[in-house]
């Protein structure tokens, strides 16, 4: 099993869903965050004082698949999240030991 997180820009999630929906993704956890990397935050102005926005809003996707699924399923958010320009976000793939549905006792693969 691999776990794929991805942070992406927030106004992206609805494409990125139904992507994941597509590739038969049928449950995925989201979390807002704030981050930046390569774009360094920005500067705003509010009531005539500039200020720096050093965290950018964005959303943390996390979802566990069976190895077989797990380059689809990069492979719809990378081409779903794209926008073309810096802060479009970043896609990690680890290796996941095991899973446990808690309900069913269900174990790995079936407790997907």
């Amino acid at each position: 099993m691999k776990k794929i997180e991805a942070i992406i820009k927030p106004f992206k999630l609805d494409e990125v869903k139904d992507a994941l929906h597509e590739v038969g993704v049928s449950g995925i956890t989201v979390t807002e965050a704030k981050g930046f990397g390569r774009q360094k935050g920005h500067t705003e102005l509010y009531r005539g004082a500039e200020y720096v926005v050093d965290f950018l809003p964005k959303v943390k996707l996390e979802i566990v698949v069976p190895d077989t699924l797990a380059d689809q399923v990069v492979e719809a958010i990378a081409g779903a999240a794209q926008t073309g320009r810096i802060g479009d976000g970043k896609i990690f793939v680890s290796d996941i030991a095991t899973a446990i549905r808690i309900r069913t006792g269900e174990q790995d693969d079936t407790a997907l």
